[in-house]
């Protein structure tokens, strides 16, 4: 399975998560301005959408940023341009029928268990 979704939206954390639960998940960042790579868009595995509110995002950026010691503005917290930015990955998750996950007010935990949820409702489907 993937989880795809814009930087800081608990992807990889989720991902070791489910791996300490036993499930192989990969962890497909979504860039800004950048096409999603091919492979996701044709792969046969569970695809996964989080995203979370622009608001939390950008408090969440800027503390990754503060920590990290940089305190310029950039793109990266401008509110405008997260909404943007979180507007088209859920339009792509929309457009690939891809299941999605509001990962704003979830703990990884949560947002693990819906996943596995998820999974075994592909899995006993096919």
């Amino acid at each position: 399975m993937v989880l795809t979704g814009a930087s800081r939206t608990s992807k990889t954390p989720t991902c070791v998560y489910l791996a300490i639960r036993g499930v192989r998940a990969a962890n497909v960042p979504l860039v800004p301005g950048m096409p999603p790579p091919p492979a996701l868009l044709a792969t046969p595995a569970l695809v996964v959408g989080l995203w979370v509110s622009p608001d939390r995002l950008v408090q969440v950026r800027r503390n990754r940023l503060t920590t990290m010691g940089e305190s310029r503005d950039t793109n990266y917290v401008d509110l405008d341009q997260v909404r943007a930015e979180v507007g088209a990955t859920r339009q792509l998750f929309e457009n690939q029928g891809w299941p999605t996950i509001d990962v704003t007010r979830r703990s990884i935990e949560e947002t693990a268990a819906t996943v596995m949820n998820l999974l075994s409702e592909r899995n006993g489907a096919a």
